[in-house]
């Protein structure tokens, strides 16, 4: 369980072992709790720790999904293209007419 969850539980009113918890009620309190802060060194251990258990692609994985996507933008840009084209050429035809 990390820090983030920790604190949700504590704003739900639950400790984490389970049991319930007070919520702070006084100004005092609430002012303690706002000025606590983590240093920017801790911040970033805490990123660089979530950043690991991110399940990354590799890299034929990155270029099938590349390929897929650029796939279907050039198919959808051709679709939308024609489509398009066909309707204009064939307004001009009844306007002509």
């Amino acid at each position: 369980m990390n820090r983030e969850q920790k604190r949700q539980m504590e704003r739900q009113g639950v400790n984490p072992d389970g049991t319930a918890s007070r919520r702070p009620t006084s100004a005092q309190d609430v002012a303690r709790r706002r000025r606590e802060r983590t240093s920017v060194a801790q911040f970033f251990r805490e990123v660089r720790e979530e950043m690991r258990q991110v399940s990354w692609p590799t890299r034929p994985e990155v270029i099938n999904y590349t390929s897929i996507v650029l796939f279907v933008l050039v198919l959808m840009t051709s679709l939308i293209f024609g489509l398009g084209f066909g309707f204009s050429k064939f307004v001009t035809f009844l306007f002509t007419k």
